[in-house]
């Protein structure tokens, strides 16, 4: 009897969690094999961490902080991936949803009950303007939207230093890379982490049920499986995919509408942290699940709130890119390797 290696077009659901397990734990190990290697003790650093984010109230809360972002991030390129495109350009989208909104709260006078929700769906029209031109050229012309999304991402946080550091900088305080203080501010849900946190968790739960029990859900899903097919069934695939894209768009732009009115409170340069780029990362661990995405950007906030706590001991920012880097190589490894499984054959060597 003889064994060979058999593919299959997807893998079992335990297997794949399993997998998935393995390869974040493989990542942190070899992760920790680099920490020991430069000196310092993974055990003791990896109980530092755990402790102070698992064993305080000011951990739970970075950690809540972080992962807002990460999840309208995350959830805005896994809603593309559903119709099988790319919207690389998250990170431009939540910059022009936090200028959008900084915009409203900056020169807009008005009650805060009626300010704030004014920023919101500035923050949703800034992001999906953005998208607009990858939307088009994608849905008319069939540029690959890879591209167009990718390169808008370097014109919009331009746009946002200009601002910051321009027209819009606090001449009151002499501040020259930022804005005054935005008066109108997300209320807390819990210590530092504001309300922008549940909107977060409910409009994934909320994208998934669209996606998932609406026939419109099943032409977007239909419609990325095999567009020929749809068409020949009479799904309108052009509308879907601006639809999808548009809707990637507003996510995004509600990231950055939330971190100006909930964390910073003003605009600044750099006021994304990467959390565009990062929630790429969040949408390939989470595959195609909306849900999934909750998870990822858990373990993305957990990292990067890790990477926080081992900077005050001396390792750099470069370990912990590296140690993301690590996540995502495995996960993408385990993930191939979890289509196959062996089987026995009835062949005979010789």
């Amino acid at each position: 009897m003889a064994w060979r290696l058999q593919r299959f077009p997807s893998p079992k659901p335990s297997v794949a969690i399993a997998v998935r397990v393995a390869a974040i734990m493989l990542a942190l190990i070899v992760g920790g094999v680099v920490v020991a290697v430069s000196g310092h003790n993974p055990l003791a650093l990896g109980g530092q961490v755990i402790t102070s984010t698992f064993g305080s109230s000011f951990g739970l809360e970075d950690l809540g902080l972080l992962a807002t972002p990460l999840i309208l991030t995350g959830l805005a390129v896994m809603i593309t991936r559903r119709i099988g495109l790319w919207n690389i350009g998250a990170e431009g989208q939540f910059y022009a949803g936090a200028l959008a909104a900084a915009a409203i709260g900056l020169f807009v006078e008005g009650p805060a009950w009626l300010m704030l929700p004014a920023m919101f769906l500035a923050g949703v029209a800034g992001g999906m303007a953005w998208i607009t031109i990858p939307t088009l050229a994608r849905a008319f012309v069939g540029v690959n939207e890879l591209i167009t999304t990718l390169l808008l991402n370097f014109v919009a946080t331009l746009l946002v230093y200009y601002f910051a550091t321009g027209p819009w900088r606090d001449r009151g305080a002499g501040t020259l890379g930022s804005t005054p203080r935005i008066r109108y501010e997300m209320p807390e849900l819990w210590g530092m982490v504001h309300w922008g946190f549940a909107i977060a968790v409910a409009l994934t739960v909320l994208v998934a049920a669209v996606l998932s029990f609406t026939r419109w859900g099943y032409e977007v899903r239909i419609s990325g499986a095999n567009p020929e097919n749809a068409l020949y069934a009479g799904i309108p695939v052009r509308r879907r995919i601006i639809a999808v894209m548009l809707l990637s768009g507003a996510v995004a732009g509600i990231a950055g509408m939330l971190e100006v009115a909930g964390t910073v409170h003003r605009l600044q340069g750099g006021i994304s942290n990467n959390f565009g780029y990062l929630g790429i990362i969040v949408a390939v661990l989470a595959r195609t699940s909306c849900l999934g995405v909750l998870a990822a950007a858990a373990l993305m906030a957990f990292i990067l709130n890790a990477g926080i706590i081992l900077q005050t001991q001396g390792l750099t920012t470069s370990a912990i890119v590296a140690l993301t880097g690590l996540v995502l190589m495995f996960t993408a490894i385990g993930d191939e390797f979890a289509h196959y499984r062996l089987v026995r054959t009835d062949r005979v060597t010789a």
